[in-house]
Formats: C-alpha cells, structure tokens, sequence
C-alpha cells in the first residue's frame, strides 16, 4: 500500500514540475517578445506569481 502511495504521490509531483516548467517557458517567450508588462504576463500565466516572472525577466535579459 505504501508503495503506490508513494508511485502517486511522484506522479503528481512530476505532473505539477512539468506545468510549472511548461507555465515558466511560455512566461520566458513573452518577455522575450517584449509587447506585454509583467502584470498582464502574470494575468495570463497565474501559475507564476510576480516575484517568479521577475526573476525570470532578470534571467532572459542576462541572456540578451
């Protein structure tokens, strides 16, 4: 029985990291394309709160 709570518990947790990874790559192309604020990036991928975008707005321009 544990074994398979265990098995469930990764599989949410593998789930939830490829939504946050899927959420953090469309986050990364908007500000890349530099037409939205952080605000209406955060409107429209409220996975990511705002200090998160920020961070990564630091990141893309570091990359630039």
């Amino acid at each position: 029985m544990m074994g398979l709570f265990d098995s469930e518990q990764i599989i949410k947790s593998f789930i939830r990291s490829e939504r946050h990874d899927e959420a953090r790559e469309t986050a990364e192309r908007l500000i890349r394309k530099g037409k939205m604020s952080l605000e209406d990036i955060a409107d429209c991928v409220p996975s990511l709160s705002l200090d998160e975008l920020k961070e990564i707005e630091a990141e893309v321009m570091q990359l630039v």
